[in-house]
């Protein structure tokens, strides 16, 4: 492969051999880019989040410096001057989630759909921005260009902040939100933790379960060299030559490819349970009138999942006829590594941090499928075996300077790499006539002719660098009044290819047509009938992508009166986007044009605060944003998503969307850490970028283009409230009943009329109403999303025994063939309830602490499917399990 596996294994075991330096502690976030966010956390004991504090520490928040000194005004939801949610470190670990985007997932608003991907008020993942201490993160994932935060195991997380009312220190490109990681910072003691869980997932442990070989040490999460191109691939793509030039011994290049590591399915009768490791240690030394901190982590987590998934496609518009009718059993084996390593350095009212991380997620997948398809009956046996690697290496300095009193200057810089490589990706189809009067009646064949089985290679590789950097300056103009500048620069290069190849033949004989895969395909089967491999994907299997930004800003954070505060600004933007096939093959003649967008925009941005009581308050915000389209939606190339079973191709006439932003918001803070509020909020986005699906020789294609507009709607509530039980007396004393609860109406409608057009492209149609219905709601936008905990917990030590119950209605995951008039496909999250229980004890005068989980008891059912009237197809529908999980942790 394309990767150094050396560098990736220094890597692994820097990671797991450096000692890691995490404790955990209840962190004030850092909200945003902005001068005052600071990166930096409060840091307390390993139980800090169980312990009342006495005071709050001083909490930078953007716009202006606010110092909270009491503890009445602490909470930094309340005094941050826009619409921010916060989850500190006891939030975190209340949920119990192994992974940020998990508990995210209980934030008023917030929903996770896919593999980690999170929807801001029911607005999909391009309309919402991830970073990391306040710098942007580049992406892993073909079809995007946000970062899926399943990526980030909660441990290394020391607080989320999600920003809904968009302020302009924040990049432009800000439609429902903004989620701001902040990694564990400064231990003020000494400590180190070792963690160590297991999990049993009722659909998958013990149960049946397929896999394959692959290498000796996939169980790590990296390959030993085993997937490494063979010499004749090497030397084929060094070429540059097509092999449907006849330059190329197609018979050669297809010899070595699969064998009994890659091409032969395992069945598993009782296939293993879940495990993770994790280490993290941290220190403070005094240098004179310095403070230096260094804080590690290291994880890994081995997860099993199995899923026998019901999947059906049908062409008709009222969907009475099947195209076709498969049961795929999935297994995916997931191993995530993960490291980091911070420093930080604090002297008088300055702050350094430097931090440096490392994730590697890997999926070993594998797939059998029996079914019919296009209104045969023959039987038609599918089995799939693939490779993902995911990488994210990160690594950023911060620096938070007060050089004069009222002057703040903050500095930014980072470098990040995220990777992506599939190598192998290989099927194979087997066809069953079931005619009795065939003479191979009733057994499986394959002639490797497309039309009675074929196989199939495809080697895919992403890599995408992104440079960053940023100034803040802010100026104490008055008692009242903050102004600050800025200016950030981003600086994104992505190169993705694919090359997708199938195996043909003419006319194998009986008998080795029937041979498994690693046979079919051996060398000598391969010599011996001319068995030749053939590019499928000859037009544009490879592309640069290029993304520069300029964003310079100003803003005032101004006290008006006692009672009404204003945080108000504009920021300039300018974006410069090009998508561009990358040669090659020696003939470029074929070479799609490539694609730019190169706009710049003014996005002015304001929230007036009116505290009209010491404990209630209320705001209102309007802003403009923009939301721009993907690297691969703009280059005209299928690309095949296995996590979803479709096939997409780009457009590029995509264009950018504007957003126009308003929301009013009642707060009331009743009680210390204890809260009731209720918003109102309006966007109408113009040339919203949408999904549609086209029918092409008999598959299904997902494309883009821009509606003419849309608009999104709602309200939301939220409630945290805490029942003392010391009248209970007793074992009660220290005891309280929390309840912590909130629900999001969402409602939103393509706006589209006769005479609005669109553009696609090669299309020859650019009536609107041929791709959008009128009133259809964005794709991914849950009209109803309610969240509750209900939990009893220690005041004095760590014992939290918490029910999560967690709803979203339906919603439209993709759309239905428009020109048949079919109904889009449906998923259908419903309620799911878990149960998380913490009970901390001393071992030997070290903090023991205990973990149970219980997720998904009800056994609720992944659905998708399409619907019309009494007939319905089940496009993506399957159990999902109960799983339950016992964990350990002793911080020394």
């Amino acid at each position: 492969m394309n990767t150094s596996r050396l560098a990736h294994l220094l890597l692994l075991s820097t990671a797991l051999l450096t000692p890691a330096l995490v404790h955990a502690q209840e962190a004030a976030p850092a909200p945003s880019p902005a001068p005052e966010a600071s990166a930096d956390q409060a840091a307390a004991d390993p139980q800090a989040e169980e312990q009342p504090q006495e005071a709050a520490p001083e909490v930078s928040i953007p716009g202006g410096e606010i110092v909270v000194t009491g503890q009445r005004d602490r909470n930094l939801q309340r005094a941050a001057p826009q619409v921010v949610s916060v989850l500190g470190t006891a939030e975190i670990a209340r949920t119990g989630e192994g992974n940020i985007a998990g508990a995210l997932g209980r934030v008023t608003g917030l929903s996770v759909v896919g593999n980690g991907y999170v929807y801001v008020r029911g607005l999909g993942d391009r309309y919402s921005l991830a970073l990391l201490n306040g710098s942007p993160l580049p992406s892993p994932e073909p079809l995007k260009r946000v970062v899926p935060l399943d990526l980030f195991p909660s441990s290394i997380i020391a607080s989320s902040l999600v920003q809904k009312s968009y302020s302009v220190n924040y990049p432009g490109e800000f439609g429902g939100g903004v989620v701001n990681l902040t990694t564990k910072s400064v231990p003020q003691e000494a400590f180190v933790n070792v963690g160590i869980g297991g999990a049993w997932d009722t659909e998958t442990t013990n149960q049946l379960g397929y896999t394959y070989y692959g290498s000796s040490t996939d169980w790590t999460g990296f390959d030993n060299g085993q997937r490494d191109f063979t010499k004749a691939l090497q030397s084929f793509f060094a070429s540059g030559e097509r092999l449907s030039s006849g330059n190329v011994d197609a018979v050669a290049v297809g010899q070595g490819i699969v064998n009994t590591r890659n091409g032969l399915t395992q069945r598993i009768p009782n296939m293993p349970g879940n495990g993770s490791l994790s280490l993290s240690a941290g220190k403070s030394f005094e240098l004179g009138g310095a403070t230096l901190g260094v804080i590690a982590t290291a994880g890994y987590n081995n997860k099993w999942l199995t899923r026998d998934v019901l999947s059906q496609t049908s062409v008709e518009s009222d969907l009475a006829d099947l195209q076709s009718d498969f049961r795929r059993v999935t297994t995916d084996n997931r191993i995530v590594v993960n490291g980091m390593l911070g420093l930080g350095l604090e002297f008088g009212r300055n702050k350094i941090r430097w931090t440096n991380l490392y994730i590697r997620d890997t999926l070993k997948h594998t797939r059998i499928s029996l079914g019919q398809r296009n209104q045969t009956s023959a039987d038609w046996q599918q089995q799939e075996t693939a490779w993902y690697e995911r990488q994210l290496i990160d690594s950023q300095i911060v620096a938070e300077l007060k050089p004069l009193d009222g002057l703040s200057v903050d500095l930014r810089g980072g470098y990040a790499n995220s990777q992506r490589e599939a190598p192998y990706e290989l099927g194979f189809e087997y066809v069953r006539t079931n005619v009795a009067s065939d003479p191979l009646g009733r057994f499986f064949v394959n002639n490797l002719d497309g039309n009675a089985g074929r196989a199939n290679v495809s080697f895919s590789d992403l890599n995408e660098d992104l440079w960053s950097g940023g100034i803040d300056v802010s100026y104490k103009v008055s008692p009242a009044i903050t102004a600050t500048v800025g200016y950030a620069y981003t600086d994104t290069r992505r190169t993705s290819s694919r090359r997708d190849f199938q195996w043909r033949a003419v006319d194998l004989p009986d008998g080795v047509n029937l041979f498994r895969p690693d046979y079919l395909l051996s060398n000598a089967v391969i010599k011996a009938f001319n068995i030749g491999l053939v590019d499928t994907n000859e037009g544009n299997p490879a592309f640069l992508a290029t993304l520069k930004n300029h964003g310079a800003y100003a803003k005032i954070d101004a006290q008006l009166t006692d009672t009404l505060q204003l945080d108000a600004g504009v920021r300039y933007e300018t974006a410069k986007m090009a998508v561009s096939a990358i040669p090659v093959f020696k003939d470029v003649t074929a070479i799609t044009a490539p694609t730019s967008l190169n706009n710049g925009y003014w996005l002015p941005a304001a929230t007036l605060t009116w505290s009209f009581r010491d404990d209630m308050q209320l705001r209102a915000n309007a802003s403009k944003t923009i939301a721009r389209p993907q690297f691969r939606e703009l280059i005209y190339q299928f690309y095949f998503d296995p996590d979803t079973n479709r096939t997409y191709r780009g457009n590029p006439n995509l264009q950018d969307s504007t957003l126009t932003n308003a929301e009013a918001r009642y707060e009331w803070y009743y009680a210390r850490d204890q809260r009731f509020s209720i918003a109102g909020f309006w966007k109408r986005i113009d040339k919203p970028i949408e999904s549609f699906v086209s029918l092409e020789s008999d598959n299904f294609i997902t494309s883009f283009a821009n509606a003419p507009k849309a608009d999104l709607y709602g309200a939301e509530i939220e409630l945290q409230k805490y029942f003392d039980l010391a009248d209970w007396g007793g074992m009660w004393e220290s005891r309280r009943f929390a309840v912590i609860a909130n629900y999001t109406y969402t409602k939103s409608k393509l706006k589209v009329k006769e005479g609005d057009q669109t553009s696609y492209y090669l299309a020859a149609s650019t009536r609107a109403l041929d791709y959008f219905r009128d009133g259809a709601p964005l794709t991914g936008q849950s009209e109803h999303i309610a969240n509750v905990q209900l939990g009893l917990e220690d005041t004095d030590k760590l014992s939290q025994q918490t029910i999560l119950l967690s709803y979203a209605s339906k919603r439209v995951f993709s759309r239905g063939l428009l020109n048949t008039g079919q109904p889009d496909v449906i998923q259908d999250p419903g309620l799911r309830i878990d149960f998380v229980a913490r009970q901390g004890f001393k071992l030997f005068k070290n903090d023991l602490e205990l973990k149970f989980e219980a997720r998904n008891i009800t056994g609720r059912r992944n659905y998708e499917y399409q619907q019309s009237g009494a007939n319905r197809v089940e496009v993506n529908s399957y159990d999902v399990g109960r799983t339950f999980a016992l964990s350990a942790s002793m911080t020394f």
